[in-house]
């Protein structure tokens, strides 16, 4: 229906075509307008060839569609072996009849007059394979090489309109890659290829703190509608996957069911536990007791016959065991019995789409019913406000998605007094936030916790001592006559001045 509310036929509304590539075809809002040119763009090592690889061998696989693979610069035997880097076995498609890779490199002697220039050839060759092996894609790689062969652009350009137009008439969708030369620069290098075609990708991958970070970006796709902006992207063992976080649907179910946090006191300043599917976040200084609060988190799990997974930034695996050991939790016992799995990485490693990416493959092999990560700060260290904050919606959105109960710890830079919760910018995003501090009471150092945010429940909102022992966690009501804890000051203050407002402590127990 058009915006004066007349029904359009469907006949005349695009359709598209799923290009198998995860995430982007949310992006496009379905995929590639079917029967029609897409310009893939980017830099070298953008992902280009990948990307029209991968959308051959979706549509084959999974539509049934066989495909056309016109190589200008690669041999077909390089082709195949990059694409065998990503499990595709392209050799088993050509032997099917399913895919034909047609070497169109350009001959070397060949003349650079503008006048002898002339695709005709290579388009009857084309449209002679479409024919003989039914295909409904194709993918061309790249035709920069064929500019860069010939000096008279306009008559190159003429020359890949009519491969266009050819292509268009016959019915088949196209891919077309081509190289430009910065990440925020002209679309392509010779500044005329993005006018051959219907619709324009552009890959970046940009270097942003020492680290490369890759996006995908729809500039255009005519006639019908797509996400605008940049989206993060990465380029995994199975190919390709965007995360465009902009197409996430807040349609996740709410459980009323309590799940423990391992701490029976902590359990009853939540108001009976955590919410099976909610996301918990425990946010203090360093040593203030947050890896032992994930520690009896995934306890819980395995007294309860349940999966937990932990993915530690900050610790080796040696010092996670050691740790828990300390506190007479026994992580490798856990996993010998096939309910617990470390993971341990360092931040720097690779990008945080990469990180994310890896999170979700070990959840979907793995399945677990609880998730840790031990810290998100560390993760945020020498990124972007903007990619951390991404990275978090995705493992987020992702955990709730498959309904598990996630517990992420977050390093405060200040040692004591009070500190901007709304500062690690994923406040919003949890469901409980939990209050870590050192105070310092009667010259003494304690550590305090407090239930900042409970989302969906009643809870105590008394800012409690903590405890560390060699058995775990205890809290206490150290602190029940002072104020200010948080704030660095504190101080003492009478029961008889103190007034409080009727029920304020209603249904807490005094004895914690």
């Amino acid at each position: 229906m058009n915006p004066s509310g007349a029904v359009i036929p469907q006949k005349i509304q695009v359709q598209k075509l799923p290009t198998g590539i995860e995430g982007f075809d949310d992006v496009c809002q379905g995929g590639l307008p079917t029967g029609r040119s897409t310009l893939v763009s980017g830099t070298s090592g953008t992902g280009k060839t990948v990307f029209s690889l991968q959308y051959l061998h979706h549509g084959i696989c999974h539509f049934d569609e066989p495909g056309i693979f016109v190589t200008f610069e690669e041999s077909p035997l390089d082709i195949l072996r990059n694409a065998a880097s990503f499990g595709w076995n392209l050799q088993e498609l050509i032997d099917q009849d399913k895919l034909f890779i047609l070497d169109a490199s350009p001959d070397p002697d060949g003349q650079d007059v503008a006048g002898s220039f002339d695709l005709s050839g290579l388009i009857e060759r084309i449209s002679y394979a479409i024919r003989k092996y039914k295909a409904k894609r194709v993918a061309i790689d790249s035709i920069t090489a064929v500019f860069q062969q010939y000096d008279a652009i306009y008559v190159v350009r003429r020359e890949i309109f009519r491969l266009i137009s050819r292509l268009k008439e016959i019915g088949v969708t196209t891919v077309m890659t081509t190289e430009r030369i910065d990440e925020y620069g002209p679309i392509a290098r010779y500044g005329v290829e993005e006018f051959v075609s219907d619709n324009v990708v552009i890959l970046r991958n940009v270097l942003e703190s020492e680290k490369r970070r890759r996006t995908v970006e729809i500039l255009k796709l005519r006639g019908t509608t797509h996400m605008k902006g940049e989206f993060p992207f990465t380029m995994g063992p199975q190919g390709i996957t965007a995360f465009p976080l902009g197409a996430m649907r807040l349609t996740q179910r709410s459980s009323n069911i309590r799940i423990s946090s391992g701490v029976p006191d902590l359990d009853s300043m939540c108001g009976g536990g955590f919410f099976q599917d909610s996301i918990i976040l425990a946010t203090g200084a360093t040593g203030t007791g947050k890896t032992m609060l994930v520690s009896k988190f995934i306890e819980d799990a395995y007294c309860n016959k349940e999966r937990a997974i932990l993915f530690a930034y900050e610790e080796s695996r040696a010092q996670l065991l050691r740790n828990a050991t300390s506190w007479g939790i026994d992580f490798e016992k856990m996993e010998s019995d096939g309910l617990l799995k470390i993971i341990c990485a360092y931040p720097e490693s690779t990008g945080l789409e990469d990180h994310l990416q890896i999170i979700k493959t070990e959840i979907c092999q793995f399945k677990p019913s609880r998730l840790a990560i031990d810290s998100l700060s560390a993760l945020a260290r020498g990124v972007s406000l903007n990619a951390f904050r991404q990275f978090v919606i995705g493992v987020t959105g992702y955990a709730k998605q498959e309904e598990i109960a996630g517990f992420f710890t977050n390093t405060a830079e200040e040692f004591m007094g009070s500190h901007s919760i709304t500062d690690s910018h994923i406040s919003t995003i949890t469901d409980t936030i939990l209050l870590l501090q050192y105070v310092e009471i009667q010259g003494e150092m304690a550590r305090a916790v407090n239930v900042f945010k409970m989302r969906g429940s009643w809870h105590d909102k008394r800012i409690r001592e903590f405890i560390i022992t060699d058995k775990g966690p205890q809290i206490k009501d150290s602190f029940t006559n002072f104020e200010q804890i948080f704030s660095g000051v504190p101080h003492r203050i009478s029961v008889d001045s103190r007034v409080d407002p009727p029920g304020m402590f209603k249904g807490i127990d005094s004895k914690g």
